[in-house]
């Protein structure tokens, strides 16, 4: 609507009619154009939908505002009254309430002016946060908002209001292993191993690992301490008991899992899941109980892993499973089983696994990642949180359910999920060695659930030759 129109009369102000005179004294407007700016004001109600009210908090007017509602209410009546339905009709244009355009009209009507009195900063000043202050603060004064409110001198609120801005942030910090000089050498070797060359002269990738099945052990638990479950208003809240929850029942298993394969259609060929093995002993009972008569046998973990242990199950286990599983177009290729650098396990050169490991035209080897390097393992970089979350929604009551659990979440995780792990490693290999080898940084996401409904899921991640080219030369540098 055009507001400077001057047939009207306009003045300083771009408007027909000087706000501050009464209607009375004001130019009359003809029937007619009454009637246009009406049906202008009810098109405009039918397209807006507004509420008379706007949420909890009222809608601040600009000086424009109020000066256009000032002229559609000087529209919209005759003789210093407005007509029927006027101030319902420009309250639902601006989505205010009827009292506030009321008050407006008494403004118009009055000769004060309908501009308000507020300045630009008006109301309670902002809480800014310096930076220099926050940063001295120690960390150990930065786990809650609370022990920051004090160190600060802010009130919570206001820190919670910064928070939801931007301005600070909450950081979950996991505790890492502790590195020394020569780990993080052996790290850089051992990410250096996994890379070959591409296709293309100068394109470096990360090898496929489809030959190599990695190993580790992890407990398993009945329950856990605390468990968070969403209950109706007036359900009874469940009532989880045990004799003492530092010695909660758990059961300690050995996972070994290579890499999924699929054909080119995308259909799993090879799932990659050789086996979950518990570590358990099966005991006669010495006495009977209401549960079972004496002599019954008994599943009881094993407490303590030692290397006669670890080589057992090796032979016994993980071996077996290999060659049974493993595809028939691969038997005669090297196998690697890489499991971490505790004393509880064998040497890669223990003369009875090389024996079992090479009967039947097999070629299984052993080989250890580099010491305190969970980040080198699938198992502990997401297949074990994975599977335990699974296991979680079951409820266990025994030792012999527990084990039933574990392994019905290790069949049914999906394999897709498990070759995207696969890449997580190699994405990791390169942020060790962007890092020389530490393992102070964050977890890398390249968006694989994108890249894979987009159908451009790589199968290997590159790797910068200028990088490699710079480690190579960082650890010739470190031999001198």
């Amino acid at each position: 609507m055009d507001f400077n129109n001057e047939e009207n009369g306009a003045v300083a102000d771009g408007f027909p009619f000087d706000l501050n005179i009464l209607p009375s004294q004001s130019q009359e407007i003809s029937e007619t154009e009454s009637d246009s700016i009406e049906q202008e004001i009810e098109e405009e109600e039918e397209l807006i939908h507004a509420s008379e009210t706007n949420g909890n908090h009222r809608k601040f007017l600009s000086n424009e505002d109020r000066k256009a509602i000032s002229y559609l209410l000087l529209s919209n009546s005759q003789r210093g009254r407005l007509r029927r339905g006027a101030t319902r009709k420009v309250a639902a244009m601006y989505s205010v309430s009827n009292s506030v355009i009321r008050r407006i009209w008494g403004k118009t009507t009055g000769g004060d002016g309908v501009c308000h009195r507020k300045t630009k900063k008006c109301g309670r000043k902002k809480v800014e946060l310096d930076p220099q202050q926050f940063l001295q603060v120690p960390l150990a004064r930065r786990t809650t908002l609370r022990d920051l409110s004090f160190a600060l001198n802010i009130n919570k609120t206001s820190l919670v209001r910064l928070k939801k801005e931007g301005a600070i942030e909450r950081h979950s910090n996991p505790i890492k292993p502790f590195l020394k000089e020569e780990n993080m050498v052996a790290r850089l070797h051992f990410c250096l191993t996994m890379i070959e060359n591409g296709s293309i002269i100068g394109d470096l990738t990360f090898k496929s690992m489809h030959n190599i099945v990695h190993i580790d052990e992890k407990w398993f638990y009945m329950t856990k301490k605390n468990a968070n479950y969403y209950l109706l208003p007036g359900e009874e809240e469940p009532l989880r008991t045990t004799k003492n929850k530092n010695f909660i029942g758990k059961v300690m298993f050995l996972v070994a899992v290579a890499r999924p394969r699929f054909d080119s259609d995308g259909n799993e060929t090879f799932s990659g899941k050789i086996g979950v093995f518990p570590l358990v002993t099966h005991e006669p009972a010495k006495r009977k109980s209401v549960n079972r008569p004496a002599g019954t046998l008994v599943t009881k973990p094993i407490v303590s892993v030692t290397k006669d242990v670890s080589r057992r199950f090796l032979i016994e286990h993980v071996v077996p499973a290999i060659k049974e599983k493993w595809p028939r177009n691969s038997i005669g290729e090297p196998i690697y089983i890489q499991q971490d650098n505790a004393r509880c396990h064998v040497h890669p050169n223990d003369s009875e696994f090389c024996r079992v490991a090479t009967e039947g035209g097999f070629d299984i080897r052993l080989m250890n990642q580099p010491p305190n390097s969970p980040d080198l393992n699938i198992l502990d970089l997401g297949f074990f949180n994975a599977i335990q979350s699974l296991q979680y929604k079951e409820v266990p009551k025994t030792t012999d359910d527990l084990i039933a659990a574990v392994v019905k979440s290790f069949e049914s995780f999906s394999s897709i999920k498990s070759n995207k792990i696969f890449l997580t490693l190699q994405c990791c290999m390169v942020e060790i060695l962007k890092k020389r080898g530490s393992n102070k940084y964050d977890l890398p996401h390249i968006r694989k659930e994108v890249m894979e409904k987009r159908g451009s899921l790589p199968n290997q991640i590159k790797c910068d030759p200028n990088l490699v080219e710079e480690v190579r030369e960082y650890l010739r540098n470190q031999e001198t």
